[in-house]
């Protein structure tokens, strides 16, 4: 495994997918950075942290055996593999809200973006950024913000951090590559934030509605249970969760 620590950067996944064009990187290269400056999230929403208090780092990994068909896999792999570490940790209540937040108690404590390098067609590559709430404990602007020091009381060494989260992805890739979907979803969907309560959407036109989380697709759609027992299947730019 390579790792590249960079002190400052604007994105680690922009600066990885550079990376990749320049040359032909190795298995599990990784960039870390103690500053980002302009961490993306879904939707193109800004991730904006404390420098050398949070983990910002991104992954490379060649993943042919994935289809694009599955492509939301790598995905729930990844918020998995957070999981597990923060849990680890103690850290109390640790659920995923869909698609690609990490939340404990109710509050973010980390997000994921996953960027798909596509040839010819098929999915040959990924781009998993991470953005993990560790030392920081206050936020300018921002509620429903937690982290790893304000549910703890522990300041945590972001390289003690960093690398357990890369042994947790390991055992994720490992079962991805040996074809275990079945678990990877199913894991997933027994930790979705308000899985199986009714909860208030939004949709796209603002109208408001009340479903209940079924779970989610293999593209990763999310399955709503409906008024008149009617499921229906929503994309990421469909609706919002509001809680």
């Amino acid at each position: 495994m390579r790792i590249v620590k960079l002190y400052t950067t604007d994105s680690t996944n922009d600066y990885l997918k550079s990376l990749a064009k320049e040359e032909s990187l190795e298995e599990d290269t990784v960039v870390w950075a103690l500053e980002q400056t302009n961490g993306r999230g879904q939707m193109g929403t800004k991730w904006s942290t404390e420098p050398n208090k949070n983990l910002t780092f991104s992954v490379f990994r060649k993943i042919q055996q994935v289809t694009i068909n599955q492509q939301f896999y790598p995905l729930m792999a990844a918020s998995l593999a957070v999981k597990d570490v923060l849990k680890k940790l103690l850290i109390k209540d640790v659920r995923v809200k869909w698609p690609n937040d990490i939340l404990s108690d109710k509050q973010k404590i980390c997000g994921i973006l996953i960027e798909n390098v596509i040839k010819k067609g098929e999915l040959n590559a990924m781009v998993i950024g991470v953005g993990l709430n560790v030392n920081q404990t206050e936020w300018k602007d921002l509620t429903r913000v937690t982290s790893i020091k304000s549910q703890t009381g522990i300041h945590f060494d972001l390289q003690e951090i960093l690398n357990m989260l890369l042994e947790q992805f390991h055992y994720y890739v490992k079962m991805l590559l040996d074809g275990n979907l079945e678990a990877i979803k199913k894991n997933y969907e027994e930790h979705l934030f308000r899985k199986d309560k009714p909860s208030t959407f939004l949709r796209s036109n603002q109208e408001q509605f009340v479903g209940i989380i079924q779970g989610v697709t293999d593209q990763g759609k999310l399955i709503l249970l409906e008024e008149d027992n009617i499921i229906n299947e929503y994309d990421l730019k469909e609706l919002e969760l509001l809680f």
